[in-house]
C-alpha cells in the first residue's frame, strides 16, 4: 500500500520590485524595491516572474538574478542573459514577482498577499462601507476595488487612505477624502432649469 503523500505547503507570489531605468551599457537595471528584505529576496539565482504588457517580448517569461549591487544608495540588478543596454531597456517598467512559501513567516511590514486582502470588510469610522473584491497592481501604486451597496469604488492603496489592515479581524480601515464613497452635495441651491447655465453633472465632478 502506497504511503500517503505529505501535503505540500501552499505557494503564492509576492511582488518585490519594479525595473525603472537602464544603468550603464552592460544590461544593468535600476530597481524600485517593494520589499523590506532585499537581501533575502534578491539573492543570486533568484528567479522572478515578470508582469509586463502582452505585447512585450518578455510576456510569460521569468528572469534570473545574477547580482544586486548598490550605486549611490540605488539598487541596481544584473540579470542572466541581459547583457546590453538595449535588452535592459526592453524590461523597463516590468514588475517583479517571486514565489513565496506560505509556510514561511513574513517579517515584512505592511506586506500582504492579494488573497489575504480579498474579502476584507472595509470600515470607515467603525461602519462597514463595503467589501474589498479586487487588487490591481500598477507601476505607480496599487488600486483596490471596494464593492459597496451602490457600486464599485476604486481606492488607492496608500497610507493616507488605508489607515490599517487587520487580517485576523478580517477588516480594513479607511480614511477616504470626502466624496470617494459618496456624492458631495452642492452647497449652492440648484438654479431653475430654464435659467441655469451650468453643464449638467458639474457638481458631481468637483474635486474639492
Amino acid at each position: 500500500m502506497a504511503e500517503p503523500k505529505t501535503p505540500q505547503p501552499p505557494h503564492t507570489q509576492l511582488r518585490v520590485g519594479r525595473l525603472t531605468k537602464a544603468h550603464g551599457l552592460k544590461g544593468a537595471i535600476k530597481v524600485e524595491l517593494y520589499t523590506d528584505a532585499p537581501e533575502r529576496r534578491f539573492t543570486p539565482g533568484a528567479v522572478f516572474s515578470l508582469q509586463v504588457p502582452t505585447s512585450s517580448p518578455w510576456h510569460g517569461k521569468t528572469i534570473e538574478l545574477v547580482e544586486l549591487k548598490w550605486y549611490n544608495s540605488h539598487p541596481v540588478a544584473f540579470f542572466k542573459d541581459v547583457s546590453d543596454r538595449s535588452e535592459a531597456e526592453s524590461l523597463i517598467k516590468a514588475i517583479l514577482w517571486i514565489d513565496h512559501d506560505m509556510a514561511e513567516a513574513s517579517d515584512e511590514e505592511d506586506a500582504w498577499f492579494d488573497h489575504q486582502l480579498i474579502g476584507l470588510k472595509v470600515l470607515r469610522d467603525g461602519v462597514q462601507v463595503g467589501v474589498l473584491t479586487q487588487v490591481d497592481h500598477f507601476p505607480a501604486q496599487d488600486l483596490l476595488t471596494v464593492t459597496t451597496s451602490t457600486g464599485d469604488v476604486l481606492v488607492p492603496f496608500v497610507k493616507a487612505i488605508v489607515a490599517s489592515v487587520d487580517i485576523k479581524a478580517g477588516t480594513m480601515t479607511v480614511t477616504p477624502p470626502l466624496g470617494l464613497f459618496e456624492e458631495v452635495a452642492d452647497d449652492e441651491p440648484d438654479a431653475p432649469a430654464e435659467t441655469s447655465t451650468e453643464a449638467p453633472g458639474t457638481a458631481d465632478e468637483s474635486t474639492e
